[in-house]
């Protein structure tokens, strides 16, 4: 049952995919939505599911103003927010070399700036309310790369680390941070949200089996974006909200097998790198 205390989640990049699960996830909890694409007729058909409880939007969150436009509708609407999605983003896939900057550039400000644009905006609001979440979509890509993800990756570990520090500033002020780290899920990441970069001879043996296997992968991913979207619901609702939540058995094993490696590396060249001291005399 939907009352005036129902909780509200403001999620970009709510067209497709995770945005559109968390959005359905919401709404068959009794909770209400503004869900914002920069195409806002593309979120119609979702509005249509409850038009009382979703105020869809019209937001580009590289464009500077739509970000607070977008967050004094929400209270205009609403009231309030509880829980702030900064989903908006796409793939990419090529090697370092073989993106170029303005590529580079639009993936971190799609995935970076953006987040941060749409969640400065929000704060003041969190803030007053004295509770509230902030959800980052990051990926498995966030806490390790691949050939032929430098570009996306680098968006993903900066949100991440970004992240972290937020986490620290607002846990006082009763606001929960969750950074989201999903494998491969059902989503349109590898379909046309993904843009590939012209491919180059010389990183045809490191580059060519991944751009293929990302490229070939859409539609069978085993990850099911509903389910994700009930994993993070779960997660905030818990006592002790994590501040990483991988999703999905390939992230879960890629993460730690990561972070065992870089712990077994640390070791075998700890005391190389210990023995920098400014020697006493």
């Amino acid at each position: 049952m939907t009352t005036p205390d129902s909780p509200v989640w403001f999620i970009t990049g709510a067209a497709t995919g995770f945005g559109r699960a968390f959005a359905l996830e919401t709404l068959a909890r009794g909770g209400r939505v503004l869900a914002t694409a920069r195409d806002p007729s593309r979120l119609a058909d979702l509005v249509a599911v409850d038009p009382a409880r979703v105020l869809a939007l019209a937001l580009d969150v590289t464009r500077p103003g739509d970000a607070a436009t977008a967050v004094e509708a929400a209270m205009a609407r609403f009231g309030r927010i509880d829980t702030v999605v900064n989903n908006a983003g796409f793939g990419l896939v090529g090697a370092v070399e073989e993106t170029p900057l303005e590529e580079f550039r639009a993936a971190l400000e799609t995935m970076v700036i953006g987040a941060v644009a749409v969640t400065q905006a929000a704060l003041p609001v969190l803030r007053a309310q004295g509770s509230g979440a902030v959800v980052n979509i990051s990926s498995m890509g966030g806490q390790l790369s691949f050939a032929g993800f430098g570009a996306y990756s680098a968006a993903k570990f900066a949100l991440e680390g970004m992240s972290e520090a937020l986490a620290q500033e607002v846990a006082p002020l009763g606001i929960k941070v969750l950074i989201v780290e999903p494998g491969a899920f059902r989503t349109d990441f590898a379909g046309a949200a993904l843009r590939r970069m012209p491919g180059m001879e010389a990183y045809a043996g490191s580059v060519g089996p991944i751009r293929a296997f990302a490229e070939g992968m859409h539609g069978t991913q085993a990850g099911d974006p509903a389910k994700a979207a009930r994993a993070v619901h779960i997660a905030l609702a818990a006592p002790v909200t994590p501040l990483r939540l991988a999703l999905g058995q390939d992230a879960i094993d890629a993460v730690r097998g990561h972070a065992q490696a870089l712990l077994a590396e640390m070791d075998a060249w700890a005391a190389l790198g210990a023995d920098t001291r400014v020697e006493a005399g």
